[in-house]
């Protein structure tokens, strides 16, 4: 395992990390001799640093989990709470099960492939942070909300580099009209006052995660919480033992005042994972436009009578909104078709193998 994450700290107190009756029962079914339950506090590689009541332990997947893994979201990822089978004393282990999530931070993975990739798991609120400087862009404010809501988690968008900006109260204005349920909150990391919003979300036992672009301020708040800097990537290899201190990784911080908090690498555009119903929560202006569309399945395209169109001429709801909520479940319909598509797939490569293997079978009597 060198070149990966090194144990080093601990034990832990378990409700502390968020331990509860959920994960107490999911559990049981798995308990055994030298079997401990621990969650992901960093993953590198399919290696991963597990926060247990003994300490962190370092782990790879058991073999039973990795054959099971047929796409990166049955893999373990930061935030999971595991049942760890200890191996070499206390300090080696083997993660033969994830614990049932209750909420996840999903994404499409880059490029071609249809796997989803979880950026954090078991989270109670999702900070989306977006900068009020050249970062500032209303249509992916709406994406992140969009996931943030399918994840389970109350989102929360923070406005961060509040100093670099003359209209602030503008702005804010500007996303509680995008942002639904979410609170939004316009932040300074340096100042104390951008920690205190923060902090009024953490408490015991209670797991944040911040998402948003490289250089948001994302760091420098996580910093702040902890009380001094914090040389995140150093535990991951030998260029960041040298210094280097941009995120490049996942990471679960266990804060001295109590809460945890789930550090992100930059995520500048985030593709659609399952978007489900989360589109409707992250635009409930359009969804209470529709009910007045002559046809209950508009499109708000062409359709005769589409009320949700006549707002736009009317200048009661924003033409890029609309293009951005289009543009959103143009891409959730691609994301269903091609997932069909697999499934389809996957059943015929299996009728293949079944068919093959009865080919080899002799025949009765024979």
């Amino acid at each position: 395992m060198s070149g990966g994450p090194e144990a080093a700290a601990g034990p832990y107190d378990l409700p502390a990390l968020g331990w509860n009756d959920h994960f107490a029962r999911a559990f049981e079914a798995n308990a055994g001799p030298h079997v401990v339950p621990g969650r992901v506090g960093l993953e590198h590689k399919h290696i991963y640093r597990v926060l247990t009541e003994r300490g962190d332990v370092l782990a790879r997947a058991a073999g039973r989990l990795r054959h099971r893994a047929s796409a990166a979201v049955e893999y373990p990822g930061v935030g999971d709470w595991v049942a760890l089978r200890l191996v070499r004393g206390e300090t080696r282990g083997a993660i033969l099960e994830i614990l049932p999530r209750t909420s996840r931070f999903s994404r499409k993975v880059a490029g071609d492939l249809t796997q989803e990739q979880v950026v954090a798991a078991n989270i109670d609120t999702v900070f989306l942070a977006m900068g009020l400087d050249a970062d500032y862009n209303p249509r992916r404010i709406e994406r992140y909300l969009v996931t943030g809501w399918n994840s389970g988690a109350q989102p929360v968008v923070l406005l961060t580099k509040a100093d670099l900006c003359d209209d602030v109260e503008g702005r804010v204005r500007e996303v509680e009209a995008l942002a639904a349920a979410a609170p939004v909150h316009p932040v300074t990391a340096m100042a104390e006052g951008g920690v205190e919003v923060v902090r009024r979300y953490l408490e015991p036992g209670r797991t944040v995660a911040i998402l948003g672009s490289s250089g948001v301020g994302k760091s420098t708040l996580i910093n702040r919480l902890v009380g001094r800097e914090l040389l995140r990537t150093g535990e991951l290899t030998a260029d960041a033992r040298r210094g280097r201190h941009t995120t490049t990784h996942r990471e679960l911080i266990v804060l001295p005042g109590g809460g945890l908090i789930i550090d992100t690498p930059g995520l500048r555009e985030i593709q659609l994972w399952e978007a489900g119903d989360s589109i409707g929560s992250a635009f409930p202006d359009i969804g209470a436009l529709a009910a007045g569309c002559r046809f209950g399945d508009c499109a708000h395209d062409t359709e005769p009578r589409c009320a949700v169109r006549q707002a736009v001429e009317d200048g009661r709801l924003a033409a890029d909104r609309l293009e951005s909520y289009l543009k959103l479940q143009a891409e959730a319909r691609r994301f269903t078709e091609k997932q069909d598509e697999l499934a389809i797939l996957e059943k015929k490569r299996k009728a293949k193998v079944f068919g093959r293997l009865l080919k080899r079978m002799p025949p009765k009597g024979g």
